[in-house]
């Protein structure tokens, strides 16, 4: 084989198997509006070349994970090395986020669960490790069907709801898928945290609780992190902190 064409080959391959996972494209708020999420073609462009988002910006330009051995470091807050979204999804309380995924593997079965992390000022200029986390909403598996699967069927699309009486203010959402095809194995869970930015308004009162630090949020011996999905199961404990509940 000529070398010229062995190399695009091997692109081309490449190029396959990153196009393979999924990211953030961007949000809607009632399913209307548009706030974009961060395209890893960021990392491309010629500096200041790239638009702003509300989305934050990371090293997953072959669309890939955080894995269970990078749990203690703050790669697994908002992916890989990940910076600031320099925008902000606007919205109150109470409103529905809708995330559009660029697309999804079927066989990347998991599940979906939201955070989200008060600012306590412009978050625009926090760091991944700064935040601290609470678990809001999360799906999984409900009689033979993913939450993952479910996504597929509505165009790569999940949704979730803000807490009705969150208290406005500045916050980061962290939405995450966490495939399990190779979860049976150690190390084998693969984690796709998405953060955006979120201005919350509306006359909401309370605050979150005090949050989880990324770093505390999964161990790679949790039931949920090291399961193997194909074995006969009727449920599956999702990770991670218990859901809050006291701003519904």
């Amino acid at each position: 084989m000529h070398s010229s064409t062995l190399i695009f080959t091997l692109g081309a391959s490449l190029l396959d198997l990153a196009a393979a996972h999924g990211y953030v494209s961007g949000v809607k708020v009632n399913n209307a509006g548009w706030f974009p999420g961060a395209d890893p073609v960021w990392y491309y462009l010629p500096s200041g070349a790239a638009a702003p988002t509300t989305g934050w910006n990371a090293l997953n330009q072959d669309n890939g994970f955080v894995a269970p051995d990078s749990y203690q470091t703050s790669n697994i807050a908002c992916h890989k090395n990940a910076t600031a979204g320099q925008l902000y999804i606007n919205a109150n309380a109470g409103d529905s986020l809708t995330f559009f995924w660029n697309t999804w593997p079927d066989t990347h079965k998991g599940p979906i669960i939201n955070y989200i992390a008060p600012c306590n000022g412009d978050c625009t200029t926090k760091s991944a490790a700064s935040l601290s986390w609470t678990k809001f909403s999360e799906g999984g598996y409900n009689a033979g069907t993913w939450v993952t699967d479910t996504l597929i069927k509505n165009n790569f699309t999940s949704s979730t709801t803000i807490p009705a009486k969150l208290k406005a203010g500045n916050y980061v959402i962290r939405h995450e898928i966490i495939a399990l095809h190779s979860a049976g194995n150690d190390n084998g869970a693969q984690n796709y945290p998405q953060c955006l930015n979120i201005k919350v308004g509306g006359s909401g009162s309370v605050n979150p609780p005090t949050g989880t630090a990324a770093t505390s949020l999964y161990k790679r011996t949790d039931s949920g992190i090291l399961f193997d999905l194909y074995r006969s199961f009727t449920s599956y404990p999702i990770p991670g902190p218990a859901v809050w509940t006291g701003a519904n």
